[in-house]
C-alpha cells in the first residue's frame, strides 16, 4: 500500500474546502502554521513557500518522506496528545484525518488550542464518522461494518467524525464553521477506486479471509458497472478560533 497516494487522495478530496478556510484564516498572512499529524507531507507540500510552516507526526517513517515532498517544513517527531511547542506558538494549527486514530482527541484539541495564539485559528479539515457509513446494495453492508471493525481493531474511534463540533466545544474552542465534505465515494473514477481497495484490503488483511475480500470486490465492482453502487462515509470538517 503506498499511503503517500492515499493521503494524495484524501487531500484531493478536502482542497476546496482548504482553499476557502486557509483564506478565511488569513494564511497568507500567518507567520507560522503547523499541520498535526502531518504523514507523508500530501498538504504541507501545497502551502505557500513563504509562510513558515511546521509539521508533526508519530510515523518516523512518514517523516522521513514527507522531507522529501516538503523539504522547507520543520519537521518534528511528537505526540498530538503532548505537543512539543510554546503556549501560542502558531496562528493557524489544523489536522486532516487524525482525531479518529488519537487515543483522545479531546486532549489533542486542548493541545492545539494551547500552541495556537489568542485569536488564532484551529482547524480540523476531515474527520470520518463510520457509525453512520452507508453501503448499497445490501450484499455489500457487510464491507463497511467489515472495515469499521478493523479500525477500531487498530485504535481508530469510527465515530469520531460525528462528535467533532461537540469535541470543538469541550475543548473551549469558538466554532466558526462546521459541516460535512464530499469525499467522493460514490463517484470515484476507475484509479480513485483501486486506491479505495488497496486500503480495504490493507485494513481488512488480518480479520478477513482473501477470499471473502475478493468476492466483495467483485460484488463492489458488480454494482458499479450496473449504476447501483452507493458507498459513503459522512466526513465533517471544524474551523474554530482560540
Amino acid at each position: 500500500m503506498n499511503w503517500h497516494t492515499r493521503y494524495a487522495q484524501q487531500a484531493k478530496w478536502t482542497h476546496d474546502l482548504r482553499a476557502y478556510l486557509f483564506n478565511k484564516a488569513k494564511l497568507e498572512d500567518a507567520n507560522r502554521v503547523l499541520e498535526v499529524g502531518c504523514g507523508t507531507g500530501a498538504i504541507l507540500s501545497e502551502l505557500p513557500l513563504h509562510i513558515p510552516f511546521h509539521g508533526l507526526d508519530l510515523d518516523s517513517a512518514a517523516l522521513a518522506e514527507c522531507r522529501i515532498h516538503a523539504p522547507a517544513a520543520s519537521l518534528i517527531q511528537g505526540n498530538a496528545l503532548a505537543l512539543p511547542y510554546p503556549n501560542e506558538s502558531f496562528e493557524i494549527v489544523y489536522c486532516h484525518f487524525v482525531l479518529l486514530w488519537v487515543r483522545d482527541p479531546l486532549q489533542a484539541l486542548l493541545e492545539m488550542k494551547r500552541v495556537t495564539k489568542s485569536g488564532g485559528h484551529i482547524i480540523a479539515f476531515a474527520e470520518p464518522d463510520y457509525s453512520h457509513r452507508i453501503d448499497k446494495p445490501d450484499e455489500l453492508i457487510q464491507l463497511g461494518k467489515w472495515q469499521t471493525d478493523s479500525l477500531i481493531q487498530q485504535g481508530a474511534d469510527p465515530s469520531a467524525g460525528g462528535r467533532l463540533a461537540g469535541l470543538f466545544f469541550q475543548a473551549g474552542i469558538k466554532i466558526n464553521e462546521t459541516g460535512t465534505i464530499h469525499s467522493g465515494e460514490s463517484d470515484a473514477s476507475p484509479e480513485e477506486w483501486e486506491i479505495e481497495w488497496a486500503v480495504i484490503e490493507s485494513d481488512l488483511a488480518e480479520s478477513v479471509s482473501g477470499e471473502d475480500i475478493q468476492k466483495m470486490k467483485a460484488l463492489d465492482q458488480q454494482a458499479r458497472a450496473r449504476g447501483e453502487r452507493v458507498w459513503h462515509v459522512p466526513t465533517f470538517f471544524a474551523w474554530g478560533s482560540s
